[in-house]
């Protein structure tokens, strides 16, 4: 890493719920955050559910978040690396967003290594025990060819279902409560553990779970869950040195 520089680290904005007016709010709050991180950004990782719905069309990409999408690409135009992780929410990003901005997207976790500090990062959706129904569904949402079939409805109508669903999430409605219950419930911990034992890494960061999670899982190695920004706002950051969850306000 390069010397006074800073790896961000921020998950689930969710932006477009619950209404177009505190999404832009919240818009322009992150669109704010990201103005202040890119003077120290060495690279900027953004895993999933930045959207709470988005599906491209060959030829028609959802309308609104310009000032984000903007901003992303002014700080990939400047030399700084952007990664998108694509959520359960929006995992139907294509190539739209790596051809315009210049962002790399992952769609599985992925692990990376800065100053000898191991990281294994993701979104999280789909991964540890239980949650089998959510499993089942999203091996048909990732499918080729349902993705086809989708894609043939006409964009109004298409967006529209979409935009439903997620106006019924609990972000959306304010019914999520998310409360923490115990490591042994908690299915990316018990992920984490798991993948500790074949192989060892200093950080374990995912999105997802909605709530900012900083758990050690031995001497040296912790998990981290960077929360969301509908109501929490808050992102890690490595310095070279150590890894800390932050609250932006």
């Amino acid at each position: 890493m390069n010397t006074n520089k800073k790896i961000y680290f921020a998950s689930d904005f969710h932006l477009g719920v619950p209404n177009f007016e505190k999404s832009l709010v919240r818009e322009k709050l992150i669109v704010k955050w990201l103005d202040e991180i890119k003077q120290d950004a060495q690279e900027i990782y953004l895993m999933g559910d930045v959207f709470d719905f988005w599906f491209e069309y060959k030829y028609t990409a959802p309308k609104g978040y310009i000032r984000l999408l903007g901003k992303i690409a002014e700080i990939v135009d400047s030399g700084v690396p952007v990664t998108l992780f694509t959520g359960n929410h929006d995992m139907w990003m294509f190539d739209y967003l790596s051809k315009e901005l210049g962002v790399t997207i992952h769609r599985k976790p992925i692990t990376k290594e800065y100053n000898g500090k191991k990281f294994f990062l993701g979104h999280g959706d789909g991964l540890g025990p239980g949650d089998k129904g959510y499993k089942f569904i999203k091996k048909i949402f990732a499918n080729k060819f349902c993705q086809w079939l989708f894609a043939r409805i006409h964009p109004n109508l298409g967006m529209g279902i979409g935009n439903f669903w997620s106006q019924k999430s609990r972000l959306s409605n304010g019914s999520e409560d998310e409360k923490f219950n115990g490591e042994e419930n908690e299915w990316l911990v018990v992920y984490a553990k798991e993948v500790l034992q074949k192989e060892y890494f200093d950080y374990f960061i995912f999105g997802h779970r909605h709530l900012p999670l900083n758990i050690k899982l031995s001497e040296n190695s912790r998990y981290v869950n960077l929360g969301e920004w509908v109501h929490y706002n808050s992102y890690a950051v490595f310095d070279g040195t150590n890894l800390e969850l932050n609250y932006y306000k």
